[in-house]
């Protein structure tokens, strides 16, 4: 059985201590709502703003116990909490309350004040107070919306008349100005910490990115990504080794925003700590598999490439873990699907990872991309990877920085004026001409 909470009331107004709340009239009392509710105004902290308003309720009508609920909404889910409290055990109160359930989620629903005599004879009473005999429950409506509810309850039988009934709804009515103001404010506030916490966060994301293309002998290699929100789940990378060979990294996160970007940044760690271990592609996929397995939910996964470019011998070795196949498309226009057929990384606790490979000729060159790029479409039709091919070709004398940005603007211009949907990025490698002997 819930017990009562032994924090003491704030002192009451100079008004109140020298009259009982029972005892003055009900000019008295609206006088006293004036300047209650003056003092309320002041306040743009919503805890404060709400401590003031069922504190100050006391002054001129008597409680028990009492609470202010607020309606909230989370998406079809609409529930009523309560947000401040008197008298209650804190437990009591955890409960959040569905529209229609109780005297508070009946007042919600209907918009209607009630009374309640005796709260034994009716049926929706919820008890949070084993000693409570009365209640009284009035609507909070700010701009003709219903935001919530402010309750009384006593431990006398039919304490609360029509004149209370009365003097609370004009009060609520009052209150609800500088609750809904309080609100505004804090989400003011909370766009503003949001917005200076996604600012930090792009810039971190930006510094786990690339700052400048890469330097190899014979190739030409850049590449860009584009977030769909302030921050995204793409990744890519470029890892220089001693011996002139490059790695280069592809990667997607399922879900998208801040999490995903938080889950990017756990990849390119695991990643980048097992290719420093000088371990075989196939090695590398599978440890950092596991690795995710450890830290992710069971619904979120990772899809990626790995790759290892070595000039010297034009080699391209590569692993894929459940990413969409890079392509390669030769000087003449045909293309090839790179693809290992590797499973997605994060989702199963220990997967085998095989490695390919191919020798990439003068003229060739290689697209690896996110599905951000390929899916980006309008009414239905996606941008695909026919158009996609149709870039490259098109732009395939461009340098790599200036493919990428074609590939992009191309997705961009056919999903226009509909927003990408996704992150999209992409990397070109371009297998440059062999120079003429002597030159």
């Amino acid at each position: 059985m819930p017990a009562l909470s032994t924090d003491s009331d704030p002192a009451p107004s100079a008004t109140a201590s020298a009259t009982s709340p029972e005892a003055l009239s009900f000019e008295t009392k609206f006088r006293l709502l004036l300047d209650i509710t003056r003092t309320i105004s002041r306040s743009l902290d919503l805890d404060e703003t709400l401590s003031l308003i069922i504190d100050s309720v006391k002054s001129f009508v008597p409680y028990d116990a009492a609470a202010i609920y607020v309606l909230e909404t989370n998406g079809r889910d609409r529930r009523i909490r309560a947000t401040v409290y008197r008298g209650y055990d804190e437990a009591s109160m955890e409960r959040l309350l569905r529209l229609g359930e109780g005297f508070v989620g009946w007042v919600v629903q209907s918009g209607g004040a009630i009374v309640i005599p005796d709260v034994r004879n009716d049926q929706r009473y919820i008890s949070s107070d084993p000693l409570t005999m009365s209640e009284i429950v009035v609507p909070i409506i700010a701009n003709n919306r219903i935001i919530g509810a402010l309750n009384l309850e006593s431990r006398t039988l039919d304490a609360y008349k029509a004149a209370d009934l009365e003097v609370l709804t004009l009060f609520a009515s009052a209150a609800a100005i500088s609750i809904e103001k309080a609100i505004l404010h804090q989400e003011r506030l909370e766009k503003r910490r949001l917005e200076s916490e996604l600012t930090i966060a792009r810039q971190v994301q930006r510094s786990l990115l690339p700052d400048r293309a890469p330097t190899v002998e014979g190739f030409d290699i850049a590449g860009l990504t584009v977030p769909n929100e302030a921050v995204g789940g793409d990744y890519y990378d470029f890892i220089p080794f001693p011996n002139h060979q490059l790695g280069i990294a592809i990667a997607d996160v399922s879900g998208k925003g801040v999490p995903a970007a938080l889950i990017m940044a756990t990849f390119r760690a695991c990643l980048r700590a097992q290719v420093r271990n000088d371990f075989s592609i196939r090695v590398i996929l599978r440890k950092v598999n596991y690795l995710l397995w450890e830290s992710l939910d069971s619904s979120q996964y990772v899809t990626a490439i790995y790759g290892v470019l070595d000039p010297a011998s034009r080699r391209f070795s590569y692993g894929d873990a459940g990413h969409n196949p890079a392509l390669l498309i030769h000087a003449d226009g045909t293309y090839e699907e790179l693809s290992c057929g590797n499973t997605v990384l994060g989702l199963f606790e220990d997967r085998k990872y095989i490695e390919c490979y191919c020798i990439l000729q003068p003229g060739d060159i290689i697209v690896l991309y996110t599905d951000g790029l390929t899916e980006a479409g309008q009414d239905g039709e996606e941008f695909g990877l026919a158009r996609l091919l149709e870039t490259v070709q098109r732009q395939r004398e461009a340098p790599a920085q200036e493919l990428a940005r074609a590939i992009y603007d191309a997705a961009r211009t056919f999903a226009s004026p509909a927003p990408l949907g996704d992150d999209l990025t992409v990397v070109v490698i371009k297998a440059l001409p062999a120079p003429p002997e002597g030159g």
